[in-house]
């Protein structure tokens, strides 16, 4: 769909974000998105010992 992403896309993308959220704002939103990626994965694990009980 979207093919592969390149150095100057990912470039283009990167520089998008910090025209939105501001340069001072990224470290908190990388912080936010890794506890989201860090429960996800903890909920799915959890999940998954759930079904192999029953």
């Amino acid at each position: 769909m979207f093919g592969s992403l390149g150095l100057p896309e990912l470039l283009i993308i990167l520089f998008i974000v910090i025209l939105v959220f501001g340069a001072s704002r990224l470290p908190e939103l990388g912080k936010g998105i890794g506890k989201g990626i860090k429960n996800f994965k903890a909920a799915t694990k959890d999940g998954t010992d759930d079904q192999s009980d029953s």
